[in-house]
């Protein structure tokens, strides 16, 4: 027996799986299978693509391409539980989910999670552009059946995840244009680069639990110093690749100064971090981490804002 299944027996009689769950049980669930603030990250990543993508576009056409790309993460992640039961179950921090306690079956989680795709991929296709539907198609599929397994294979899969990761601007650039535009890429590469400091966080405060699950993050695998250089380079690359709109003139000063102080503090958090990895520093980085992104998101869009107003000002 290995020590997946040794340590998930209980979870399948699990307690809370033979009490009759309430109503707002039920729905708090089903809603958390979806990771719904994963899905207002990747709704709000779409919806700064769709706004930025070189098309004279209304906030509610690009909130709604936006909503139907985090459907498809949505879709995504309850797929991701029903092929990581096992692993879930053997974690600290994820053994209580719906899945691996049973208040949820597996059938059950396979119709919904169907259902949630199909949803998301026909209003793509139908209400938006088709390659911006089967560009949606693929990354799920790139997301649940490449780098959900290969979590167990290999730590390159915080690589290989990093693609769809970094895919919901793109998409939501592609939904309302036949093209992304080169804001649209740059915001790719922002979020392809910021999540790996991030995940760095992550996998060190819960290796003992990844490690447990034989889950290979690379914090887990017990080589010291490696996932704080790994910070280290990818928050510098961050950094870069946030000014390039600046450098380029497709921004102005109020954002190239905000993506050069948040970026900074991004590479500050990590190198403090890769000066002695503990758990304390990780958490700081982590925090860093969810600021940073949204913020920088959001004074690209003010940008322009400030940017007319200040024309305005002038005549």
């Amino acid at each position: 027996m290995n020590p997946v299944e040794a340590s998930t027996p209980a979870a399948l009689v699990h307690p809370t799986a033979l009490a009759r769950p309430t109503v707002l049980a039920r729905v708090r669930d089903w809603s958390s299978m979806t990771r719904p603030r994963i899905g207002g990250f990747v709704f709000f990543s779409a919806l700064t693509g769709g706004l930025v993508s070189g098309e004279v576009v209304s906030l509610a056409r690009s909130a709604e391409a936006g909503a139907w790309i985090a459907l498809s993460a949505a879709g995504a992640s309850v797929f991701n539980q029903i092929l990581e039961k096992q692993s879930d179950g053997a974690m600290r921090r994820t053994a209580d989910r719906p899945l691996p306690t049973g208040r949820i079956g597996v059938r059950d989680a396979l119709l919904f999670a169907t259902a949630l795709e199909t949803a998301a991929i026909a209003g793509l296709a139908l209400r938006f552009e088709l390659l911006a539907a089967l560009l949606a198609l693929a990354t799920f599929a790139s997301y649940v059946l490449v780098y959900t397994p290969l979590k167990r294979l290999s730590s390159l899969n915080t690589v290989v995840g990093a693609l769809p990761g970094a895919m919901p601007p793109l998409l939501g650039a592609l939904a309302l244009a036949r093209a992304p535009s080169p804001l649209a890429w740059s915001l790719f590469a922002i979020l392809f680069a910021w999540q790996f400091p991030h995940f760095m966080a992550i996998g060190w405060l819960y290796r003992d639990d990844y490690r447990r699950a034989g889950i290979r993050m690379l914090p887990a695998l017990g080589v010291r110093g490696v996932a704080g250089l790994q910070a280290i380079g990818y928050s510098l690359a961050c950094l870069v690749v946030s000014l390039v709109p600046a450098l380029q003139g497709r921004a102005g000063v109020l954002y190239g100064a905000a993506a050069a102080v948040l970026g900074l503090a991004y590479v500050a958090s990590s190198i403090h971090f890769a000066r002695r990895e503990d758990d304390a520093r990780a958490r700081v980085l982590l925090r860093v981490s969810l600021i940073y992104l949204p913020l920088v998101y959001s004074f690209l869009l003010l940008d322009p804002l400030v940017r007319a107003s200040s024309v305005l000002a002038a005549n």
